[in-house]
């Protein structure tokens, strides 16, 4: 007699001893069921298995095989109404966060992506990271509570890589730069005041702006960064008293601050009595050349709040960034963190230290200049061959990213959709204006995939600009 034909035996036996028999009572042995059908131990096994997952039987480990319970019956119960919320939330504004959302999603599986703000996982750390995290972890201290501001070690590592009048004392250790940048506008400004922010400029700035109730003006920028002559008037007319500018190789742009206009800058800001929120997220991205410092390294007086992350250099999952500031201002910093969320957790700042303190470091950031200057060279001549008519608007030196310029009279938001159906990831210009765009752009990233991908994702863009454009 077959395997086959006694497993099939066997279930019918205790489905019919089952049926007969109320819920939880136990039903013959493996030992009983193999004397009275000659089968193996395997084959009642099976049995018994084929039945649990029909829901028949219930095996428990130890003591035997039972009838299952019967499923409880379905309670006919009227759909739930959430209509409620709509009005009791009508007086609040959302919070502006849906941008962020399509830009931080996850991309279908087979499409190249070209927006993701992060480095490809091959330019990533992830042995040094990982060897990292497991020298932090077995420590003993890195489960207690650390000081609140940061572990002392890791805010005078970011204070020395700022320079200038910055020391530990004025670093609060954040959960990501995003964190940093929303604590800022929190801490320095009250809703309804205005903040100054270059055009155009990373989204999430905006994003976080507005959540904080602040009031957006955007001040243009070009090829120099933004100008201080627009800058000046701007703090005039509005009277803010915060501005965020992001002098190196700017999000979405590529811009750096040109050095003619980094005094004039800061006399702007410090004539107007105002704080500026130095975005210093791409100062590990040189690629041409090295990076010039800070505007926090010239400032004696405390204008200029920095933000530096390692979540952009290292990893997204490395969730460590500071804000560095002095005065009043770095305590008003430090008590909106402690407020949100008290401290980042210590096992990812001794981590953090851990990796920057370690030769693989700077043997990673030895290593990203020449692969970000073949991504970004292998995407420039891709674009020019296969989507001539999506124009850098310039080569950048550094960062991650190209702006685009794209025809007149192309939408680039339908462009983007047309990407997405060729399998490219792109993002709509407009979405990096906190006003109305002056023309269509598209923001790619280079530093996103392997050379070839993006050699193959300025062909699929090539293909859904062709089709928008007819």
């Amino acid at each position: 007699m077959s395997e086959d034909n006694t497993r099939t035996r066997v279930i019918d036996d205790l489905r019919a001893t089952a049926a007969s028999l109320s819920p939880g009572t136990k039903l013959p042995s493996v030992r009983e069921l193999m004397a009275r059908h000659r089968a193996s131990p395997v084959t009642v096994q099976r049995a018994i298995s084929a039945l649990a997952a029909e829901g028949v039987v219930e095996p428990r480990p130890g003591r035997g095989t039972f009838v299952a319970q019967a499923p409880v019956a379905s309670v006919a119960v009227r759909p739930p109404d959430l209509a409620w919320q709509d009005v009791a939330l009508a007086d609040r504004p959302p919070v502006p966060g849906a941008s962020l959302q399509q830009l931080l999603g996850t991309p279908p599986p087979g499409a190249v992506t070209l927006t993701n703000g992060y480095l490809e996982p091959a330019l990533q750390p992830v042995g040094p990271a990982g060897q990292a995290l497991a020298r932090a972890a077995r420590r003993a201290d890195a489960w207690e509570r650390p000081p609140l501001s940061g572990l002392e070690e890791l805010r005078a590592w970011f204070a020395r890589e700022a320079g200038g009048f910055l020391h530990a004392h004025d670093v609060v250790v954040t959960s990501g730069a995003q964190a940093a940048l929303s604590t800022a506008f929190r801490a320095l400004a009250a809703p309804g005041d205005v903040v100054l922010l270059e055009s155009p400029t990373y989204h999430g700035a905006v994003a976080a702006a507005r959540a904080a109730g602040l009031r957006v003006v955007p001040v243009p920028a070009d090829a120099g960064g933004v100008r201080p002559d627009l800058l000046a008037e701007a703090l005039r007319r509005t009277g803010a008293r915060i501005a965020y500018l992001q002098p190196l190789w700017a999000n979405p742009h590529g811009a750096t601050l040109a050095p003619e206009r980094r005094a004039a800058v800061m006399e702007a800001v410090a004539a107007a009595g105002a704080f500026l929120v130095e975005d210093d997220w791409s100062r590990d991205f040189a690629i041409d050349h090295d990076a010039p410092p800070p505007l926090a390294a010239d400032d004696p007086d405390g204008h200029v709040v920095l933000i530096r992350s390692l979540s952009k250099v290292a990893a997204p999952g490395l969730r460590v960034a500071a804000a560095l500031a002095r005065g009043t201002a770095g305590a008003r910093l430090r008590a909106a963190r402690l407020v949100d969320d008290f401290f980042v957790s210590g096992v990812l700042q001794l981590a953090a230290l851990e990796l920057v303190s370690s030769p693989g470091w700077r043997r990673h950031l030895r290593a990203l200049r020449p692969a970000l200057r073949e991504r970004r060279d292998t995407l420039v001549a891709a674009l020019a061959e296969h989507a001539p008519d999506a124009r850098p608007v310039a080569i950048p030196s550094g960062g991650l990213h190209l702006w685009l310029a794209l025809p007149d009279g192309v939408d680039d938001e339908e462009l983007a959709t047309r990407a997405a159906a060729e399998g490219v990831t792109v993002s709509p210009g407009r979405l990096w204006f906190a006003a109305e765009a002056p023309g269509p752009h598209l923001r790619v990233t280079h530093a996103a995939a392997a050379p070839a991908d993006l050699a193959e994702g300025a062909k699929r863009l090539g293909r859904a600009l062709a089709a928008v454009a007819r």
